[in-house]
C-alpha cells in the first residue's frame, strides 16, 4: 500500500521522494499561477502586454525587467510584497493591481491554513518571476 504521513517505511534511509518524483509536488506551480492570475494584464511572456493592459490607467510593468530596473538585483521581498498587496503604491495613486494575497489565501484547500498556503503560492510566483528576468 502507499506510504502515508506518520507511517514508518521499511528500508527508507531518508525522506527523499521516490525516484522520478519532485521533492515538492507544488514546486512547478509558478508558471500555472502566473498564467491564471497575471497574464491578463502582464501578458504570456510577462512584458506588460496582456489583453486588458490597454484598458488600465497605469500600464502593467514588464515583469521580465524587474532586476534590470533595480540595477541588476532581483529583490524577492519587494516582489512578494507587490504581489500580496503589502507594498504601498502612493506615487501611482489608486492601486489597480489586485491584492493577490487575499485571492491566494481564498484558494487554500479547506484542510490547509490559508495564510501559509497563500505565502507558498506567492513564493512560487516570485521564483517564476526570478526565472524570467532578462
Amino acid at each position: 500500500h502507499p506510504y502515508t504521513p506518520g507511517e514508518a517505511r521499511r528500508g527508507a534511509a531518508t525522506d527523499a521522494p521516490p525516484a522520478g518524483q519532485a521533492a515538492d509536488p507544488a514546486a512547478d506551480q509558478g508558471p500555472a499561477l502566473f498564467r491564471q492570475y497575471c497574464t491578463s494584464c502582464h501578458g504570456e511572456a510577462g512584458r506588460g502586454d496582456g489583453p486588458v493592459a490597454a484598458s488600465l490607467k497605469q500600464p502593467p510593468a514588464d515583469l521580465t525587467r524587474i532586476a534590470a530596473r533595480a540595477g541588476g538585483r532581483f529583490d524577492a521581498d519587494a516582489v512578494r510584497e507587490m504581489i500580496d498587496g503589502r507594498a504601498p503604491l502612493p506615487a501611482h495613486g489608486p492601486r489597480e493591481m489586485p491584492v493577490w494575497g487575499y485571492e491566494l489565501e481564498a484558494r487554500a484547500p479547506d484542510a490547509a491554513p490559508g495564510r501559509a498556503t497563500a505565502q507558498a503560492f506567492t513564493d512560487r510566483l516570485v521564483e517564476y518571476l526570478r526565472s524570467i528576468q532578462r
